[in-house]
């Protein structure tokens, strides 16, 4: 297999990149930092895919190389397999799976395996080289020549397998660990407990001992099938009755709350007739108030003329017998000096008979007018006493017209409220004729529910003599007593039942454990047989294959080495040994930095064939850091003599490898980054 072309896009600090290879050495020359690790990666990406997953690293492959602030990150690969099929792949990075390309550019993508996790596995399919095979022996990273323990040992293992049963992936060893587990595991011997064998032969012996004590269980269910019919008529019954009762009890229920509204619209009614005889009762009380007022009205009326007079009479008194008659007698008694005088002045002086007859007058006139002023001054009185007497009467008059006002609203409420009592009595009498045919239709509806089934009749007279809730409760506990005593008749029943299935199919599962029995030494059989072809096929490999993989493996470090080491092999315990100059095998990793650096080259080049059916290219990420002038002349002679079928791409930030073959005069494809 070689690569043709590789083109990028986008990938990391790569930008529209385009490089040509050749099937010989190509040197892929750049500055640290230019990107050739980034080419690497990029070549294994396109092939394998990239990664989101971390994978213990701090960030993912998929994150690390993803270009910043671009959305394009893409790239594709043009390779030839050795048959001469070329193929170029398309990969868009943030998809899972690319699209393969044929030679005429017809979409294959198609035609290969899809892993669910990793997509399209079309370069698996085409050379069997997965992505951890590819990057421990085709591909040597960086400062990765020599592999970690974790390499070493998948390496190891799988040239062990290799050399045992001609299968990579295929160990002698842990094959016949396997069968000899699962022979045990899946089949058991005499000697084994608690494996399939054995299993199976104890539990045909213990169905074999519980078939002969299931008989008797036949004889039982024919007694309790007897019993349980008649618990299941006296539960019929009582499911009925309790059906009835609890019917009854809904209807007595719904009378009862209907009863009880029709009860207190009745207390309704009483309070409403109450209520008119308070109002009457106080209207009865104003109308005496106003009989009293209008009574008093009329001994006023009538006590006025009497006072009037009497008081008149008492004023005239009081004037006589008080204050008046003293200051009418004292002004009288001015008026005789006054009279004297003048009659003395007129008879010795004036003598005048006018002044005499004036003289004489003055006392009548006096008492004229003292009589007319006392009979005003009485005028004057009575009409005080009239006008409070009148002021007493309309004041009582008021009273009066408020009492008939307040009588005519409590005739208004009274009528109100007569006429709501009536309504109410008449809804009351609708209300309990309604309720008496609701509840009549209701029972006949239950008789005829139960009719041939109970009487009626006389659980309502039961009811009347109980309560209903008692009998309910005492039907309910008669009833769980049955089911209790049916419950513990069908799990009775049950366990037989169970027994008795379980009789026929313990026969069945015997029948299929003969046959299990049957299978499983059937199976014994041919797991002997298996390891026995095994070993042989083992034997057969091992003596064939081994020899023939050291040989070519200690082919390569001698001519890597100029034949300092010229034999290599591989130890179970120690991995892979080399012999040192003096014969003695010793740990490769023991040998100097620089000699485990071509050892382990060393061993990648001795897989790379037997790891595929395709020619797989060998590509080197500066993998010569540590060699000095004349190991890299060796290495780089030995992969143009010997690898001249593969194609190399050596990966380096100096121009030692480029001198080194100018100096030898090999050809090569020359890229600068």
């Amino acid at each position: 297999m070689k690569i043709k072309n590789i083109k990028i896009n986008n990938y990391g600090n790569l930008e529209n990149k385009e490089i040509n290879l050749e099937n010989k050495i190509n040197i892929i020359y750049g500055k640290n930092e230019s990107g050739k690790s980034t080419l690497l990666n990029y070549i294994k990406n396109i092939f394998y895919g990239i990664s989101k997953n971390k994978n213990g690293k701090n960030i993912s492959d998929y994150e690390k190389y993803k270009p910043w602030g671009k959305e394009d990150y893409s790239g594709k690969l043009k390779y030839e397999l050795d048959n001469g099929d070329e193929f170029e792949i398309y990969r868009d990075f943030n998809k899972k799976n690319p699209k393969v390309f044929d030679k005429d550019f017809e979409d294959i993508s198609k035609e290969f395996n899809i892993v669910k996790k990793d997509g399209v596995q079309f370069f698996y399919d085409q050379t069997n080289v997965d992505e951890s095979m590819f990057t421990s022996t085709v591909v040597a990273m960086q400062e990765e020549v020599k592999l970690d323990k974790q390499d070493q040992s998948i390496l190891v293992q799988k040239l062990a397998n290799l050399a045992g049963t001609g299968d990579d992936n295929l160990s002698y060893k842990k094959v016949m660990d396997k069968l000899n587990k699962m022979q045990i595991e899946e089949v058991g011997s005499d000697r084994s407990q608690g494996r399939p064998i054995n299993i199976v032969r104890d539990r045909m012996k213990n169905i074999d001992f519980v078939l002969k004590e299931l008989y008797q269980y036949q004889k039982d269910k024919n007694v309790n099938e007897d019993k349980k019919k008649d618990i299941l008529e006296i539960i019929s019954r009582l499911e009925q009755e309790l059906v009835l009762y609890k019917q009854l009890s809904i209807i007595m229920l719904r009378k009862q709350n209907e009863e009880e509204k029709i009860k207190i619209k009745n207390n309704y009614k009483n309070e409403k007739n109450e209520k008119i005889n308070e109002l009457n009762s106080e209207k009865n009380k104003l109308n005496k108030k106003i009989e009293e007022n209008n009574y008093e009205i009329n001994n006023l009326i009538k006590n006025n003329l009497n006072n009037n007079s009497e008081k008149n009479k008492n004023t005239k008194n009081k004037l006589n017998k008080k204050t008046n008659i003293k200051k009418y007698i004292l002004i009288l008694f001015f008026i005789l000096i006054i009279n004297i005088l003048i009659f003395i002045l007129n008879n010795n002086y004036l003598k005048n008979n006018l002044i005499n007859i004036f003289n004489y007058l003055i006392i009548p006139i006096y008492l004229i007018l003292i009589f007319i002023l006392e009979k005003n001054k009485i005028k004057k009185i009575n009409k005080k006493i009239n006008l409070e007497n009148e002021k007493i009467q309309e004041e009582i008059n008021s009273e009066n017209d408020k009492l008939n006002y307040e009588i005519n609203l409590i005739d208004k409420q009274i009528e109100l409220l007569e006429e709501e009592k009536n309504k109410q009595e008449k809804e009351i009498e609708n209300e309990q004729i309604e309720l008496d045919n609701k509840i009549e239709i209701e029972l006949e509806k239950i008789k005829q529910d139960f009719k041939n089934k109970l009487d009626v009749n006389k659980y309502l007279e039961e009811i009347e003599n109980n309560n209903i809730n008692y009998l309910i409760s005492k039907k309910q506990d008669e009833l769980n007593k049955n089911k209790l005593e049916l419950q513990a008749i069908s799990i009775q029943e049950e366990s037989i039942s169970k027994k008795l299935e379980e009789m026929v199919s313990l026969k069945e599962e015997y029948d299929e454990l003969e046959e299990r029995l049957h299978e499983l030494e059937k199976r014994n059989s041919a797991i002997n047989l298996t390891k026995e072809i095994l070993t042989k096929a083992y034997e057969n490999m091992k003596n064939n294959i081994t020899p023939k993989f050291t040989q070519n493996l200690s082919y390569n470090i001698s001519k890597i080495s100029e034949g300092k080491y010229t034999k290599v092999g591989i130890n179970d315990e120690k991995g892979l040994i080399v012999e040192n100059e003096y014969g003695e095998y010793i740990p490769a990793e023991l040998l100097s930095v620089g000699t485990i650096d071509q050892l382990y080259l060393s061993l990648r080049l001795s897989m790379i064939d037997d790891m595929s059916s395709e020619k797989m290219p060998i590509m080197l990420d500066e993998a010569f850091a540590y060699y000095d002038d004349g190991r890299l002349e060796n290495i780089l002679k030995f992969l143009s003599d010997n690898m001249k079928e593969h194609q190399v791409i050596i990966f380096t930030c100096t121009k030692r490898e480029k001198n080194t073959l100018d100096k030898l005069g090999l050809e090569y494809n020359w890229v600068e980054l």
